[in-house]
């Protein structure tokens, strides 16, 4: 028996799984009020759903399991980091900086620890269909999310608690561009532009939009 692989394995579980108890810091900022919010594993597991049904609908070209790996990699770096917004006012370039050093003493105990930073490159690079697809689904449960949210009435965009987002200029410009009234229609303005190139994602976002998704249980 090589203890030194079993508890290289069981060190990695240990520091990737505290993702479970990591909220996601954007419903904590926007003030979705309800018992229990989402954590970062639970959108990893949401997104992972979403490329498997995605992928079983919609005919793409794709090496699936690629990118289940991209997505559940990239979220890593967040056990080290925290799970960053704009109100935490770090840029996007210290973030970038800040999530490959978090990234590698992460994966630091496994053997293919470099097989998968290559991954995590070809995921921010977006250079291949898997990389985009990735991102895309990332962006679109987030959009799910959100949505069942607002229809479970959990969260008011325009709530004095979220005084500090509506004084955003770059927040009021979007809702201005968008006349949002709920926070979903300012998720989904802000995330049409990632889906652009790809016209199931597109009809997938406009349906989120335009639909009551909890009646369609």
């Amino acid at each position: 028996m090589d203890n030194r692989k079993i508890t290289n394995a069981i060190h990695f579980y240990m520091i990737a799984t505290k993702l479970k108890d990591i909220i996601r810091s954007g419903w904590k900022q926007w003030n979705i009020n309800r018992e229990r919010i989402e954590s970062v594993a639970e959108h990893v597991y949401g997104t992972c759903i979403l490329a498997i049904a995605m992928d079983s609908e919609f005919e793409f070209d794709l090496n699936l399991e690629k990118s289940i790996m991209m997505i559940v990699l990239h979220e890593l770096e967040e056990v080290i980091i925290g799970d960053l917004t704009p109100l935490d006012n770090v840029s996007r370039e210290e973030k970038r900086i800040k999530g490959e050093e978090a990234i590698k003493e992460v994966l630091s105990t496994l053997t293919k620890k470099d097989n998968y930073i290559e991954l995590l490159k070809e995921f921010e690079e977006e250079k291949t269909f898997e990389a985009k697809f990735a991102k895309m689904c990332d962006k679109l449960e987030c959009d799910l999310q959100i949505k069942l949210y607002c229809e479970e009435g959990t969260v008011d965009l325009y709530s004095k608690d979220n005084k500090h987002w509506l004084e955003m200029e770059r927040i009021r410009n979007r809702i201005a561009t968008e006349g949002a009234d709920t926070l979903a229609d300012l998720f989904i303005g802000n995330d049409r532009r990632f889906f652009e190139e790809t016209e199931s994602f597109k009809e997938m976002l406009e349906f989120i939009k335009e639909n009551e998704l909890l009646k369609l249980k």
